[in-house]
């Protein structure tokens, strides 16, 4: 059986390859489908505009 090298020469190592760091490249996405209004169970669109209605006097 012939002796093979784990070495091959006529390859680049990684460490010669170019990696691409640039801005946007996303790892995670800024939020998840779970922290969503859908992901609780809720309806979309939620309740802003009510909560400011109802914002209370001393607030102003």
């Amino acid at each position: 059986m012939p002796l093979v090298s784990t070495r091959d020469t006529d390859r680049r190592s990684d460490d010669d390859r170019t990696v691409d760091l640039s801005d946007d490249f996303v790892v995670l996405p800024e939020q998840t489908v779970d922290d969503t209004d859908h992901g609780w169970g809720e309806l979309a669109g939620g309740n802003d505009d009510r909560l400011l209605a109802e914002r209370p006097p001393h607030w102003d």
